[in-house]
């Protein structure tokens, strides 16, 4: 039996390679036409040998093929496309064998938090599927469609320069409660003793760091010339449900736009001007966020709202910001299409932007998680605080003549942005070469006119990882960056 189960592998390896060509559901059909539980093991083993070569699940086009295989009774599937309900999403057994198969249709740029269910109460990640993320109740496996791009700006990179982060508590006498408070200074705030910087304040602070990445984010979009040097203050809540939409949202409102600021701007450098303070959240963080910043519009200037819980309180902030009079605030957010709060986001985009307000925005086929949001914190602070955002009194400076920013993502793999600028019509050059000065490619050599510009630049499979050398030269000057390649 041994012997004849390994003739029946090798044999069906031929119908793993004839897999890649064909649709899921014809293997699907040719194991039901197998007639021993022999064969069909077989030609199981040889597809799951297939498969974790090209990653599971296993993606045809907008077709996601979700397969389990071990022992168990059922599994089922809960995650953001079936509202976490595993009831909805039962996997079929081959009869006979311990492989579970099922077949989800999806964008082709959506990216989804999911989990199995194995006899109806063991949650658990996909065990075929490395691809993970940190959700607000432990990791979640993550499917990623083919045309989702991964945040490159959430790695911590160590190429670049950091911002410092100090650790504080704030007390309300407002609220009678103590908050733990992180404080990140952009790498110039020591260089730099008379610079004034604007201000972003991020609800679920401690989440934001953790799950949002919100540290990486930030650094990394100032090292890629993305936004403006900025503060971040991350406030950690003592009860979220009271503070953010219930029994305690009018104390901390008060609390966050009166005493939290005024702490802040006593001990740190901040512009002053509300133009240049920033409140976002996510969930019931957003609906925080959108009370404090419509309620105190002469200190928050700047809302960003990710996938906003507005329902609380029969929608109190949705329909304050929405029927009541217009403020002087700016809007910024995202959200997804499989998290059951799209239909009111939406609406409020729809309303507030009919009735002046100014609003950055984009949807996504995801869900209701930090998956996404973590995606999306360099929407908001690019559309608030982009590079060159000249509120403060501290004035941007143009490059006299040209100007070679950092390339992004940094380090890369397989392909990376450079931009670059010119202050006046100008022959330029840009090349790639290694270290030892060989050229490895001219990816610019032409007459530009003045302008901000950006080339991308795609290793070939006969680059090795290491560190290369990329140069602008226009006329006649010239001035190199390193960036890194990792395989």
């Amino acid at each position: 039996m041994k012997l004849l189960k390994i003739i029946l592998f090798l044999s069906f390896i031929v119908v793993g390679k004839l897999f890649a060509q064909s649709e899921f559901q014809e293997f699907i059909q040719h194991l039901y036409q197998l007639p021993t539980v022999e064969e069909k093991e077989a030609a199981i083993d040889s597809f799951m040998t297939y498969a974790r070569t090209v990653g599971i699940p296993f993606i045809e086009g907008d077709k996601a093929n979700f397969v389990y295989n071990r022992s168990a009774n059922s599994v089922a599937i809960a995650g953001d496309f079936n509202g976490w309900n595993p009831s909805n999403s039962t996997m079929t057994n081959m009869s006979g064998t311990n492989f579970f198969f099922r077949t989800e249709t999806f964008e082709f740029n959506a990216r989804l938090d999911y989990k199995f269910v194995i006899n109806s109460s063991n949650w658990i990640l996909d065990p075929e599927n490395p691809n993970r993320v940190s959700g607000g109740f432990g990791p979640n496996s993550e499917l990623a469609m083919p045309e989702y791009i991964q945040p490159w700006e959430i790695n911590y990179n160590p190429l670049i320069e950091h911002g410092e982060r100090r650790n504080i508590t704030v007390t309300s006498s407002v609220i009678n409660r103590s908050y733990g408070v992180s404080v990140y200074l952009p790498p110039s705030y020591n260089a730099e003793p008379n610079r004034k910087y604007p201000t972003v304040y991020f609800q679920d602070g401690g989440e934001y760091i953790t799950l949002g990445s919100s540290i990486n984010v930030i650094d990394n979009l100032i090292d890629s010339s993305k936004i403006m040097e900025v503060i971040a203050v991350f406030v950690t809540p003592n009860n979220r449900g009271e503070e953010y939409g219930f029994e305690k949202r009018d104390q901390y409102a008060e609390f966050f736009a009166t005493e939290l600021v005024a702490h802040i701007d006593v001990n740190y450098r901040t512009s002053n001007a509300a133009s240049d303070r920033l409140v976002l959240g996510a969930s019931f963080g957003g609906n925080i966020s959108g009370l404090i910043s419509y309620r105190y519009p002469e200190v928050f200037g700047n809302c960003g709202l990710h996938s906003s819980a507005f329902w609380s309180n029969d929608y109190e902030v949705y329909n304050m910001i929405v029927d009541g009079e217009k403020k002087d605030i700016k809007f910024a957010g995202s959200w997804g299409t499989y998290e059951g709060l799209d239909e009111n986001m939406n609406n409020f985009r729809t309303a507030i932007t009919a009735k002046g307000y100014s609003f950055d925005w984009a949807e996504y086929p995801e869900g209701h998680s930090w998956g996404q949001w973590r995606a999306n914190i360099d929407l908001i602070l690019e559309a608030i605080f982009p590079y060159g955002f000249t509120s403060t009194k501290k004035e941007v400076t143009l490059p006299k003549e040209f100007e070679l920013y950092q390339n992004y993502p940094n380090p890369f793999n397989p392909a990376t942005v450079i931009k670059y600028s010119v202050n006046k019509e100008s022959k330029v050059k840009i090349e790639i070469t290694d270290t030892l000065g060989q050229r490895i490619e001219l990816l610019v050599d032409k007459t530009k006119y003045a302008g901000t510009y950006e080339v991308q630049f795609s290793a070939t499979d006969g680059l090795t990882s290491g560190v290369y050398i990329y140069s602008i030269s226009v006329n006649g000057k010239t001035l190199s960056k390193k960036m890194q390649l990792i395989k």
